[in-house]
């Protein structure tokens, strides 16, 4: 059972710990609810508990936006995605220190992995700050911040034991980075055939993209292993049309008569095809 916190206590120690100022690279400390660094650069917590390091606007389609964040919550509340939750919390759950979730969107997967990590602290990055919003209460463990994952991460060297990608742009530079020696990367990727009852509604999965995958990562990591999360269930309307507009087609509602035949969407059995890879830090 997940412990949520009250989404106004400060970030956790260790979080603050491994943190970096996003201006000048000085490790920060936490005075109230405000980051600083020796240089005097500072960042307020928001009211929800989250801390945003960013310095720009991001650009357009790149955040997930509050119609989204609000359609992926309510989807993974539902339990549709347990089976991959709990493959992901069983290959992290060895983690001691500080995980990382890269692209954490509402804290959903790492909360689970510190329900089974009594000992560790979590890290949620993504560039949306609505969903970290949802992060900042979704364990009283986790810290949230929000940074935009293919920039070089205010994280320091070094600092966590696991670093989670689930769904997410894949930065291998800065995994490596602030992955401790022998760290765990866990990665899940869609297969062929995930979502595939649902058709055009969602953006199919790219060919190849277990080849790119070994391209993006190898050389920094290997590969220990990797389980087939493959799953059917009866989804309801409801469930079809939170899958939808949470990805990457939440973007795209307006084309291809996306958003009429959604609302007109019936329930239907939907398989869930995921791949879970646990890969070792090189070097």
């Amino acid at each position: 059972m997940t412990s949520a916190g009250t989404g106004n206590d400060p970030l956790p120690r260790r979080v603050v710990d491994a943190l970096r100022c996003s201006v000048c690279g000085s490790p920060v400390e936490l005075s109230g609810r405000t980051l600083r660094c020796a240089n005097r650069h500072s960042f307020d917590l928001a009211r929800q508990g989250y801390v945003n390091l960013l310095h720009a606007r991001v650009s357009a389609g790149t955040a997930d936006t509050a119609p989204m964040v609000a359609a992926r919550s309510a989807f993974l509340e539902s339990g549709a995605y347990q089976p991959l939750a709990d493959e992901v919390a069983r290959a992290a759950s060895g983690a001691t220190g500080l995980v990382i979730d890269a692209g954490a969107g509402p804290g959903y997967y790492l909360a689970r992995v510190l329900d089974v990590c009594p000992s560790a602290a979590g890290l949620a990055l993504d560039v949306s700050a609505v969903a970290l919003r949802r992060a900042a209460r979704a364990h009283a463990r986790l810290g949230a911040v929000v940074w935009n994952l293919w920039e070089p991460w205010p994280v320091a060297d070094g600092v966590a034991s696991v670093v989670l990608d689930v769904f997410s742009p894949r930065n291998a530079a800065e995994f490596h980075r602030v992955l401790a020696p022998g760290g765990a990367l866990v990665v899940a990727a869609p297969l062929p055939g995930h979502l595939a009852e649902l058709g055009d509604l969602v953006l199919s999965v790219a060919d190849r993209k277990e080849e790119r995958l070994e391209t993006t990562l190898g050389g920094r990591f290997a590969r220990l292993s990797r389980t087939d999360v493959v799953h059917t269930a009866p989804f309801t309307a409801r469930q079809v049309h939170d899958v939808v507009a949470m990805g990457p087609a939440g973007f795209h509602l307006d084309r291809e008569d996306r958003r009429s035949r959604l609302e007109t969407a019936e329930g239907r059995d939907v398989t869930l095809a995921v791949g879970v890879s646990v890969w070792q830090k090189l070097g």
